[in-house]
């Protein structure tokens, strides 16, 4: 298979180098790298990789010029894939970049210490999964709300949403919970049905509940 290709969008330029070392040394293919959103608009629509690693605040206001290049990116080519590093949990922006559908994920980039952990998180974007910082998780499930539409939830199901929200497949669901694969989709199923999301053609049913999760928190 050809390796991926990808585009690292970060004003830090040693933390970009280090990125783009890194992903060399993994078997990607680092097409480019630039320093703010309107270099990285301008290359993506050039080179069409298939994932962007970018991250939230760039130049020149330091805001969510990368968070609002990675919608324009999401809108004009749906299939490329889209990670936004940030230095500390942002629940809005995170809410808003998983609203955007498959193959999006939000790290914190301290995560990025964690080499096998972060290769594995563009693996999945790129597959089309999404993927979200473990820290923001347990954050959303300390923040509790009064009207928890969760709350009919068992604290076994609990664990399979958050892990769910976290991206994982039912497979890396059960090896996490020491359950077997069978035992994860009754409680997906359970978990989908105590949440009143019928089976349709066009709806997510596993990224609503994720976004249910995430909103309640």
């Amino acid at each position: 298979m050809a390796a991926l290709r990808v585009i690292l969008a970060e004003d830090d330029v040693l933390l970009r180098e280090g990125l783009s070392s890194l992903l060399d040394r993994s078997g990607f293919n680092v097409v480019g790298q630039v320093g703010d959103a309107a270099e990285l608009l301008e290359l993506v629509r050039r080179e069409v990789p298939e994932l962007v690693v970018v991250d939230i605040r760039m130049p020149p206001t330091q805001t969510t010029e990368g968070l609002e290049a990675a919608r324009e990116i999401r809108q004009e080519l749906p299939d490329t894939g889209i990670l936004v590093l940030s230095a500390h949990t942002d629940v809005e922006h995170a809410m808003e970049l998983l609203a955007g559908g498959r193959g999006v994920g939000y790290l914190l980039k301290s995560r990025v210490s964690d080499v096998a952990e972060f290769i594995d998180t563009l693996e999945r974007i790129a597959k089309g999964g999404s993927v979200v910082d473990p820290a923001l998780v347990q954050e959303l499930v300390s923040a509790r709300r009064r009207n928890d539409p969760l709350a009919v939830l068992s604290a076994r199901e609990r664990d399979v949403l958050a892990l769910m929200a976290e991206g994982r497949s039912n497979a890396g669901l059960a090896r996490r919970l020491w359950i077997t694969e069978g035992t994860v989709e009754k409680h997906v199923r359970s978990i989908l049905s105590k949440l009143s999301l019928p089976e349709t053609d066009d709806d997510h049913r596993r990224v609503l509940a994720v976004l249910t999760f995430l909103e309640t928190r």
